[in-house]
């Protein structure tokens, strides 16, 4: 029963799909770790096992062996005491003849004791070897199985881990994405933008200003030359006609029905 269970086991486990069991798992890494374990603990429980068996079967076939044998070695003394008899037959010793011939025929009997003994032992042998082939192909099975589960547990942790560091990354660029006004880098370019606004503003309003400044000037200038040309008038002179001049009321108020009064 211990060796069909041990079977038993080690046939569910190297049939195990592993692809169907880590689709049902919560946690595929966590799983795997422990099947790794269990895989382990029933390999080292499966080899202990097997090499039993494997003991109990040579331990029979050395019993087998032993009653060949023994079986051979009864049979030569049968011949050697037949024909001892016989020697003594054909001198006249009767007694003595009678004697090797009943030795003859005790190890005859043992010869057949043992050649039984070796025949009723050749099904179980027989059985013991397809057991312990069945389990070596199982444990064969186990060990590869076990290959199997570590090389996808490595697999899966690299690709866990390299998601993990792509999901990093992919935050730590989100974080500095110079396209997204919440950032701070848009908040940054946004103060800068504000201050550039605030420096045109000044621009605009200094050389508002400045214009005005100017024009004052070029008020005055007018207003200058109209009061030389006054004066000229008032001395019989005739004002002479400067390129800048131009007639303006700038600073009084004219009525045009004055002029017709003239």
């Amino acid at each position: 029963m211990v060796k069909q269970s041990i079977f038993g086991r080690i046939a569910q486990l190297a049939k195990a799909n592993i692809n169907s069991l880590l689709d049902n798992a919560e946690d595929p890494q966590k799983m795997l770790d422990q099947m790794v374990r269990d895989y382990t603990n029933n390999i080292a429980e499966a080899e202990s096992a097997v090499a039993q068996t494997i003991g109990n079967l040579r331990m029979l076939e050395d019993d087998y062996n032993e009653d060949i044998k023994n079986a051979q070695d009864w049979g030569n003394k049968a011949l050697a005491a037949s024909r001892k008899a016989d020697e003594f037959r054909a001198a006249g010793d009767v007694a003595d003849a009678e004697k090797f011939d009943n030795l003859a025929k005790v190890a005859l009997q043992r010869q057949m004791a043992a050649e039984s003994e070796a025949k009723g032992a050749e099904p179980s042998i027989a059985s013991q070897r397809e057991i312990v082939d069945k389990l070596k192909v199982g444990l064969d099975q186990m060990k590869n199985k076990l290959n199997q589960l570590t090389s996808k547990r490595n697999e899966l942790v690299a690709r866990s881990k390299t998601a993990a560091a792509q999901s990093q990354v992919h935050d730590a660029i989100k974080s500095i994405d110079i396209m997204d006004p919440t950032s701070e880098v848009g908040r940054f370019e946004e103060k800068i933008r504000r201050e550039e606004a605030k420096v045109r503003g000044q621009e605009e309003l200094a050389a508002s200003s400045l214009d005005a400044q100017f024009n004052q000037l070029e008020d005055l200038g007018e207003q200058t030359e109209i009061e030389a040309r006054l004066a000229a008038l008032k001395a019989g002179a005739k004002p002479a006609l400067g390129a800048g001049s131009q007639a303006s009321t700038s600073g009084s108020t004219v009525d045009e029905a004055d002029f017709d009064k003239l």
